[in-house]
């Protein structure tokens, strides 16, 4: 054989082996992918296996084994409703809440500011005549004003919550403060507020300690339901 064709016979060789590098490698018998058709005849079979099971069987039962435990509230549970209440009782529970309108001036303790707010604890004009007191609420009041013999002249005066808060909110805070700070006093109705909201209609002003003086011990007739709020108090006898 010549040196040419031997030349030949090696180039053809090693064409041969770059082709068979590139192909895959023999895969060992019983080691193929399994075809398409049988992966999708195992899925049908396991969700029909599955659906099965989880009738017959207990053991994927919700009921007997709740996916989400339900979560106990942490929140205490309030004692009394509103509902158990007496009406006294009710009111001074609404008007405590209530009072926030009040504590910015008169403050959490009744005790005013001296010199810019009068106190409401032991103040003639919460204990006294109902009347005086819901008028006060209504329209507001100004200009100089004695209360327990300490004078009083705050600018502006207190503003009016007329327009603010409806005749039982302001019964209940009325409540509140005459029974509250050491204050003893029957309580005030919403039927009461809506009587003096109605005869003052027309007067848009606020009102001046003078002219209040008239309703200093007059209070609004009207009944009041039986118990700690229409007995209780010494100023009810």
């Amino acid at each position: 054989m010549s040196a040419s064709n031997i030349n030949h016979d090696a180039n053809d060789l090693d064409r041969i082996h770059s082709a068979v590098k590139r192909e895959k490698v023999d895969m060992p018998a019983g080691s193929e992918a399994a075809p398409m058709w049988a992966i999708f005849v195992a899925m049908v079979v396991s969700v029909f296996a599955g659906s099965h099971l989880g009738v017959f069987s207990k053991v994927f039962s919700i009921e007997s084994k709740p996916a989400f435990a339900p979560i106990p509230d942490p929140r205490p549970s309030g004692g009394d409703t509103a509902g158990n209440l007496d009406p006294f009782a009710l009111a001074m529970k609404k008007g405590a809440a209530g009072y926030a309108v009040c504590g910015g001036c008169h403050q959490g303790s009744g005790m005013g500011v001296p010199g810019q707010f009068p106190p409401l604890a032991g103040s003639e004009y919460v204990t006294g005549g109902t009347e005086r007191l819901i008028r006060i609420v209504l329209s507001g009041v100004t200009g100089p004003i004695t209360v327990k013999g300490t004078g009083f002249n705050t600018p502006g005066g207190m503003p009016p919550q007329g327009m603010a808060m409806g005749d039982q909110d302001i019964a209940n805070v009325l409540t509140y403060i005459r029974n509250s700070f050491g204050n003893e006093g029957p309580m005030v109705t919403k039927e009461m507020v809506a009587k003096v909201r109605g005869s003052t209609s027309g007067h848009a002003a606020q009102w001046t300690a003078a002219e209040l003086e008239e309703f200093a011990k007059k209070n609004v007739p009207g009944d009041i339901p039986a118990g700690p709020g229409a007995t209780g108090a010494p100023a009810a006898k």
